[in-house]
C-alpha cells in the first residue's frame, strides 16, 4: 500500500502540516454525486476504532510540541476518549493534596463552529493564535505528544540553540525511546510503509532534535525513505544581527547532520521577494506556512494519485533527484494561476500560455537539448545570507544561471488534452525499479533528468487557508481551486549557498565545532558543483 507516515517537530512545521492535513481531508468524497477521489487515501491516512465502537480515519502522524503549543487541542476529542482506563497512579503519599489546574486555552470560534456544525466565520491573523485554531481534522491521541521540559515562547528558558534541542532529544530517548513510543504504533499497523516525512524547524531547536530523531529512524529503519522539509522563518530587517546568525549557525548544524541520514532534505523560507499575485503578512505564520504548505502538498501529489499514469513513490522521486549518490539536498519552487486569469487573444488563459512555454522547455530537456531546467515564479530555497538587504537573496527567478541536474516537476489543475490521451503502456504498468532504470539510462553528464506528473486536480482554497493569492487583474481569490505548478530539483546554486553558509557562521562557531562544521558544509558544497564547466573556488578558503 506504500503508506507514508509524518512526524512533524515544532511550531513552524506543525503550521505547516496543519494546512496539509486540512487539505487531505478535502479529497473525501462522500456522495456519488460527487464521484470517486483521485487520490489513494490510505497512503497517510489510518483506519481505527473510535471510543463508540464507530470506525474511524486519522492521519498517520506523530505531532511533537511544547508546552503550550496544542492551543486547545487536547488528546482527547469526538471520536477518541484517552481518559478512561488511564487515571494516574495512586500515590505513596496519603496526607492531603492539592491539584493545580492551568487555565485552559479556548476553542477559537471557527473551532467551535466546526464542532457544532455550523458555517464557520471567516479566520484572520487576529484571530490565529495557535495553528489547532484553524485544524479541521481529528487526531488520534497517540499522534499528540508535548515535551514539558520547555514552554513555547518563553523568555526563561527559550527553545532556540541546536544544542537545546540535541540535548532534549538525547535525555528523553534515554528514557522512553522515543521512535518506539511514538512511531511504533503506526509503522507496525501500516501493511507496507513506504516512507517517512518529518516537518521540523530547521534554525531554533527543532533543528538538534530532527537531527537525532532522524538519525535514529535511520537505524530504526536502514531501508526506509526519510523526507525532511526543513521550515525556516523568514529573516526580516526586525530581527537582531545575532539573532539571524544564531539561526543560520543552527540551519548549518541542522543540514550537516540531516545530509548524513536523510534520503532528501528540503530546506524552506519565505523568499523576500513575491510576485505580485501573492500577498501575505511575513509576520503571520498562517499565511507564511499556507504558501509553503501548497508548494508541499502539489510537488508530493504523485506519491499519493491514483492515476497509474502520474504515480511515483518518494523512493523513486528520491532517486531521480539524486543522481549522483550523494546531493540530496533538493530545493522546492512553485508558480499558480486561476482559473478566471484574463485571456490572451487565442481565448487560452494567460498563465496556461506562460506555463505551456515553460513545460514546453521541460520535453526539451527530456530530448536532451537543453541544460538549464524550469525556473518557476517562486523559489523557497533560503538565502542563508546575514545581510537581509544583500542583493543576492531569494525569490523568483532568483537561480537564473543554475546549472541543474535534476527535476520532479507536478503540474495540477490544467486542462492538457494531449496529456491525457498518452498510451496507457508507456508508465502504467511500470513498476518501481523499472521507472528507475528508465530515468538513469536517459541521463548523462549533459544532460538534466526531468520526471513530470500532472493531474486535473486542483489545489482546493479551504475557508481555513488565508486569501494571500491574487489573480492577474489583482483581485483577491478565495474558495474554489487554483492551478499549481511545483518543481523540485537539485542544481549547482545548492553548493553556492552552502559556501555561503560556510563563510557567515564560521567565525560564530565554538573551536571545537568550527574545523568539522565547515570541512562538512565543504564536502556538501563539492557534490553540487558543475563537473564540465571551470567553476570557481569562491568562499573555498574562508
Amino acid at each position: 500500500m506504500h503508506e507514508i507516515i509524518t512526524v512533524q517537530l515544532g511550531q513552524q512545521s506543525n503550521y505547516v502540516a496543519t494546512h496539509f492535513w486540512n487539505t487531505q481531508e478535502s479529497y473525501f468524497t462522500y456522495s456519488e454525486d460527487q464521484g470517486e477521489s483521485p487520490i489513494n487515501h490510505d497512503i497517510h491516512w489510518r483506519p481505527g476504532i473510535g471510543a463508540d465502537g464507530s470506525e474511524t480515519f486519522m492521519p498517520r502522524t506523530v505531532i511533537y510540541d511544547l508546552k503550550g503549543g496544542f492551543g486547545s487541542l487536547r488528546k482527547t476529542n469526538a471520536l477518541y476518549d484517552d481518559t478512561v482506563g488511564n487515571e494516574p497512579p495512586t500515590a505513596l503519599w496519603n496526607g492531603p493534596t492539592s491539584i493545580q489546574r492551568l487555565t485552559p486555552i479556548q476553542p477559537s470560534s471557527y473551532t467551535q463552529s466546526l464542532d457544532a456544525g455550523l458555517v464557520p466565520p471567516t479566520l484572520t491573523t487576529e484571530n490565529v493564535r495557535y495553528w489547532s485554531d484553524f485544524n479541521r481534522v481529528f487526531f488520534h491521541p497517540r499522534s499528540i505528544v508535548q515535551l514539558n521540559e520547555y514552554e513555547l515562547n518563553s523568555s526563561l528558558m527559550p527553545f532556540e540553540k541546536f544544542a537545546s534541542g540535541e540535548e532534549l532529544f538525547t535525555s528523553l530517548d534515554r528514557e522512553h525511546d522515543l521512535v518506539d513510543r511514538d512511531l511504533r504504533l503506526f509503522v507496525e499497523e501500516a501493511d507496507q510503509m513506504h516512507g517517512i516525512q518529518v516537518m521540523a524547524g530547521l534554525d531554533d531547536a527543532w533543528g538538534g532534535f530532527a537531527s537525532r530523531y532522524v538519525e535514529r529512524l535511520r537505524d530504526e529503519y536502514g531501508k526506509t525513505v526519510v523526507w525532511v522539509w526543513g521550515v525556516q522563518e523568514q529573516i526580516g530587517g526586525g530581527v537582531s544581527r545575532d539573532k539571524r546568525l544564531l539561526r543560520l549557525a543552527n540551519k548549518a548544524k541542522a543540514i550537516t547532520e540531516l545530509y548524513k541520514s536523510a534520503s532528501v532534505v528540503v530546506p524552506l523560507a519565505i523568499p523576500n521577494r513575491l510576485p505580485r499575485t501573492v500577498q501575505l503578512d511575513s509576520s503571520s505564520k498562517w499565511h507564511t506556512s499556507a504558501l509553503l504548505a501548497a508548494a508541499i502538498e502539489s510537488v508530493t501529489l504523485p506519491s499519493r494519485l491514483k492515476d497509474a499514469a502520474n504515480r511515483d513513490t518518494l523512493g523513486t522521486i528520491a532517486d531521480m533527484l539524486n543522481t549522483m549518490g550523494k546531493q540530496n539536498v533538493a530545493g522546492l519552487q512553485m508558480s499558480f494561476a486561476h482559473p478566471s486569469d484574463h485571456n490572451n487573444k487565442e481565448g487560452q488563459p494567460q498563465a496556461q500560455v506562460v506555463m505551456d512555454n515553460r513545460m514546453q522547455g521541460v520535453e526539451e530537456q527530456e530530448d536532451g537539448k537543453k541544460e538549464e531546467g524550469v525556473q518557476l515564479d517562486i523559489d523557497f530555497s533560503p538565502s542563508d545570507q546575514l545581510d537581509v538587504y544583500s542583493s543576492r537573496t531569494n525569490g523568483f527567478n532568483s537561480h537564473k544561471e543554475a546549472r541543474v541536474f535534476s527535476q520532479a516537476i507536478m503540474r495540477r489543475g490544467y486542462d492538457d488534452e494531449e496529456e491525457e490521451q498518452r498510451s496507457e503502456s508507456e508508465d502504467i504498468e511500470m513498476d518501481e525499479h523499472e521507472r528507475r532504470q528508465m530515468t538513469r539510462r536517459r541521463w548523462n553528464p549533459d544532460e538534466t533528468v526531468t520526471k513530470s506528473y500532472k493531474t486535473p486536480l486542483g489545489f482546493p482554497l479551504l475557508d481555513s487557508f488565508p486569501h494571500i493569492f491574487r489573480s492577474e487583474g489583482g483581485e483577491s481569490v478565495t474558495g474554489g481551486h487554483i492551478n499549481i505548478t511545483a518543481g523540485l530539483s537539485t542544481d549547482t546554486s545548492v553548493s553556492d549557498r552552502l559556501k555561503l553558509l560556510r563563510t557567515t557562521v564560521a567565525r560564530s562557531i565554538g573551536l571545537e565545532d568550527r574545523e568539522a562544521l565547515s570541512n562538512d558544509l565543504a564536502e556538501m558544497a563539492d557534490e553540487y558543483h558543475d563537473g564540465w564547466s571551470s567553476g570557481s573556488d569562491e568562499g573555498e578558503d574562508d
